[in-house]
């Protein structure tokens, strides 16, 4: 590989040509020598030039270029109709859930409407029952609450907030509830006075 060497005459022309807008590609043809494209780039960037001069831009458009006219509408499209499917099976859930109640309903579904994993659709009920070991392990397959993995029963069991849950558990009697509703208030006001007394 030939070694290059940058003599003060050549990185004088290279100021030169490159103030006259040359290209890094044409800088290094005229300069010749087996000086590369890559090298002049490198020249350049260690000198400390900055890009390119620009040309003053032509008053005139360019010709064959003409602004254009085409005008686009937008269209509004109207929501698709959510159609609402009555499960009749769904009918035999009661409001109250229980893991006991879980099992019955679940022990309950169709044969007909029980899927697996490669048979779910989008609109399939996708609530698991059984063991995913077992040969009979299935999902429930039913229609599901729009936007929701699961139908309508199997909703209610995933979907309940922290009191429902503790309620369904048996941990809060309604004593209980009416207990800490009392604490709370108690807190509260202890809080009030506190803050008013700073």
């Amino acid at each position: 590989m030939t070694e290059l060497t940058w003599t003060d005459e050549r990185v004088e022309q290279l100021k030169n040509l490159f103030a006259a807008g040359l290209s890094s590609s044409q800088i290094a043809a005229e300069l010749g020598g087996g000086i590369s494209r890559n090298a002049v780039i490198g020249k350049v960037h260690r000198l400390g030039l900055n890009g390119l001069p620009r040309k003053e831009p032509s008053p005139a458009p360019r010709a064959g270029r003409r602004p254009s006219t085409k005008r686009f509408i937008r269209i509004e499209r109207p929501e698709p109709k959510k159609e609402i499917i009555v499960d009749e099976h769904a009918a035999n859930m009661p409001d109250v859930i229980n893991p006991d109640a879980v099992s019955a309903f679940d022990a309950t579904i169709p044969v007909a409407r029980r899927k697996g994993l490669m048979d779910l659709r989008k609109c399939d009920c996708r609530w698991p029952v059984g063991d995913p070991a077992s040969p009979d392990f299935f999902f429930c397959g039913g229609p599901t609450k729009s936007g929701l993995p699961y139908c309508e029963p199997h909703c209610r069991v995933a979907y309940k907030d922290a009191a429902q849950r503790r309620q369904e558990r048996g941990l809060l009697s309604s004593e209980e509830k009416a207990r800490r509703v009392m604490q709370g208030k108690a807190r509260a006001e202890r809080m009030r006075r506190q803050a008013a007394a700073e």
